[in-house]
């Protein structure tokens, strides 16, 4: 069945980690690396759901955005959610302020 799925041009949906089972390293090893945070500044500037991964101006290759967005999906950061050919993001900041108080807001302040 999968191997019907991606020749239909569908892709497994995306598995999310909630923030209350992220730890602090984790959370913070996803915020030091400079390609996430421009994702996550971009997502803290926009309305949720607004943005698909194509619309995000970072400078590497699909592949490894790809990868950027599974590792934010991992600390918790980021839902993505499939609408046609489109995948769709949005911040978890009320979740992940309320798992870590203050911590984004640090972050996004920080240059």
């Amino acid at each position: 069945m999968p191997e019907q799925a991606a020749a239909a041009g569908h892709r497994p949906a995306p598995v999310h980690t909630h923030p209350d089972d992220v730890p602090v390293l984790t959370a913070l090893s996803a915020l030091a690396d400079p390609v996430r945070m421009d994702l996550i500044r971009t997502l803290a500037d926009h309305s949720d759901w607004t943005l698909s991964c194509s619309n995000f101006d970072v400078s590497v290759g699909r592949a490894a955005k790809s990868h950027h967005f599974s590792v934010l999906r991992d600390a918790g950061l980021v839902e993505q959610r499939d609408q046609g050919t489109k995948r769709l993001n949005r911040l978890r900041r009320e979740e992940f302020d309320a798992r870590f108080p203050g911590l984004l807001d640090l972050v996004l302040r920080a240059d």
